[in-house]
């Protein structure tokens, strides 16, 4: 999945390249090459898809160059997970009918590439004998507003759990009650099940989404695909695979992962995993940024430029070359609004 336009990493992110374009660790590659470069050790190249906007065809053309331009699926607008994934479904089920699929975002940070790819092995051996929809949990390092949250029942198969809840991005108080309880997991976002289960999922849970794309089940994998997904892809409720399939579903079934896992999905998770960091955890990832009588900072400076950073503790400095942002780690989950507030009052050309 890499349509979205990471707003919450405004304003490095831009709509015009969002983050899973972006090099954040000086690696030369970008979220999205290193998630392909991650997922083409499991599964072979020309069955890799990307899904994403239109409007982001050239960059991942010119991001992915194994990939041909079939394995590009392209929203014609955006409709959140769901439907996203629905629309990939449909194609891999006009491919291989009896597929085991993995799904995962573009914009992940994965530190033991080894143990994911192992993990994932062991995923699909347990979807491919068991109709069931398997997320990968990752234990919580601390409360977290922006997760989603995975209660594990008593019931067991093969050592996979089954879901007792699921619940996507809880208040702060409920998150502190959910980390300190001990019978939670993060919910990672990576998905691995059998076509036929997913299939039946949208028409027992979506089934909106699920009517809009049945009437082409013999276009997709053909050059009337395209045609068919623009009349109907705009009519697709805009709701995220967790609301829609995850949190309603019987079958859901979580494995405890271990691969030094990050969602890059805001400011204060990439404060956590960067290093290094001066003496007051404060973090400089790019450009020259001096600290004083201050803490707990993450400052995104563009090369060329000095930034003095006096007596803040536990702020967001990012800036580029038309917009500074100064924020609390703390009051992140405002910047969508700050993108929304920005582009009413200046215009489209600062988001």
């Amino acid at each position: 999945m890499g349509g979205g336009i990471g707003s919450r990493f405004w304003p490095f992110s831009r709509e015009s390249r969002p983050k899973q374009f972006l090099d954040f660790f000086g690696t030369g590659r970008s979220l999205l090459q290193l998630t392909f470069d991650r997922l083409k050790k499991i599964v072979p190249v020309e069955n890799i898809l990307i899904v994403t906007n239109k409007a982001y065809f050239d960059l991942v053309k010119d991001e992915l160059p194994e990939l041909t331009s079939e394995q590009i699926l392209l929203e014609p607008v955006r409709r959140n997970t769901a439907p996203c994934i629905a629309f990939a479904t449909y194609r891999i089920k006009a491919i291989n009918p009896n597929a085991n699929i993995i799904v995962a975002p573009s914009d992940h940070l994965i530190l033991k590439e080894d143990e994911f790819v192992t993990t994932i092995q062991k995923a699909f051996d347990f979807v491919e004998k068991n109709p069931v929809l398997l997320t990968l949990g990752i234990k919580p390092s601390r409360p977290e507003t922006g997760y989603g949250y995975i209660q594990m029942s008593e019931e067991k198969v093969n050592d996979v759990t089954k879901v007792k809840v699921f619940t996507e991005k809880p208040d702060i108080e409920l998150a502190k009650v959910f980390f300190e309880s001990g019978e939670f997991l993060w919910n990672s976002g990576i998905f691995i099940w059998n076509v036929n289960t997913i299939m039946d999922a949208f028409h027992r849970h979506l089934p909106d989404i699920a009517n809009l794309l049945d009437p082409g089940c013999e276009l997709f994998n053909t050059p009337e695909e395209t045609q068919f997904i623009e009349q109907q892809f705009p009519r697709s409720p805009n709701i995220s695979i967790d609301y829609g399939v995850m949190e309603k579903a019987s079958n859901v079934y979580v494995m405890a992962a271990n691969f030094g896992w990050s969602d890059l999905g805001t400011w204060g998770s990439l404060h956590d995993i960067s290093n290094p960091k001066d003496d007051d955890a404060n973090a400089a990832l790019a450009g020259n940024t001096l600290f004083f009588d201050s803490s707990e900072n993450i400052a995104a400076i563009p090369k060329g430029k000095v930034a003095v950073v006096q007596g803040l503790d536990g702020y967001i400095i990012a800036d580029t070359d038309n917009v500074l942002l100064i924020c609390k780690k703390e009051d992140e989950q405002r910047i969508r609004q700050f993108v929304t507030d920005v582009k009413h009052n200046f215009g489209d050309e600062f988001v």
